[in-house]
């Protein structure tokens, strides 16, 4: 018998959300599933780490699948680090982050638990892919993602990932039937233009609410953001080697040592 790979996953809007839950059930029908989430909402934390504070991991039943599930005190980077490190007897053979609710596409990658996690694993050398639905709401309906979330992590078990590449694929909120493919593409040059919401307590203290609305200044048709707006589910390969490998050949023309 063919040996079942073993899946580990892991989100950052808590091991209860819909969203992960529904990726648990998916990935149940692939491999042997070790769920390493936190036990809260971890939106926005991007690849943040504890270090000043104890870590907790519990054992959880939540569901009577076949999977073992641990919830975590940390943020998506702990879970991954912790699974790796502590709840797991092998390395597994891929790490699934996911589902989030809401969208990871274009700048929002860089604040992203989600794909934090998926990073985090792939710093590991492990494969890995971070999913989002562009449904922000808990009661979201993740019923149409579930085929593309199989089609891509089996594609990726079977094909292998280069090392320090991840993949962020996002899933335009769409029934399965409207969904027109799925289109590999780069990562859209956008931001938030943000804005600070300021108000007083009743003492006096001033405190603020971020707000702000997000703007794509790419008007390319090989962006996520058009994947997305068009239809398509996007698969952006993303890496975590930061260096500006083009910009080398410039820096050495200053005259840094005089």
């Amino acid at each position: 018998m063919t040996k079942k790979p073993l899946i580990l996953v892991t989100n950052d809007d808590g091991i209860n959300a819909p969203g992960i839950r529904t990726l648990i059930a998916v990935m149940n029908t692939i491999g042997d599933v070790v769920v390493v989430a936190p036990d809260s909402p971890q939106s926005g934390m991007g690849h943040a780490i504890t270090l000043d504070s104890t870590l907790y991991v519990e054992q959880v039943f939540i569901d009577d699948g076949p999977q073992t599930e641990y919830s975590c005190s940390g943020t998506p980077a702990d879970c991954v680090k912790l699974a790796i490190r502590e709840k797991l007897t092998r390395k597994p053979d891929i790490c699934v982050s996911g589902i989030n609710h809401g969208s990871n596409s274009s700048i929002n990658v860089i604040y992203s638990g989600t794909m934090s996690a998926a990073i985090e694993a792939g710093i590991e050398g492990i494969p890995a892919i971070g999913f989002s639905l562009l449904d922000y709401a808990w009661s979201a309906n993740f019923e149409a993602t579930k085929h593309f979330v199989k089609t891509i992590t089996e594609n990726v078990l079977k094909q292998g990932l280069p090392n320090g590449i991840v993949l962020n694929v996002n899933i335009p909120n769409l029934a399965k039937e409207n969904i027109k493919g799925i289109k590999i593409c780069r990562q859209a040059k956008a931001n938030w233009v943000e804005e600070f919401d300021k108000r007083k307590t009743p003492q006096g203290r001033d405190y603020y609410w971020l707000t702000g609305k997000f703007v794509n200044l790419d008007g390319g048709e090989d962006t996520d953001e058009w994947a997305l707006e068009n239809g398509y589910i996007s698969v952006v390969p993303i890496q975590f080697d930061l260096t500006a490998h083009h910009y080398i050949q410039n820096l050495n023309t200053w005259n840094l040592n005089d």
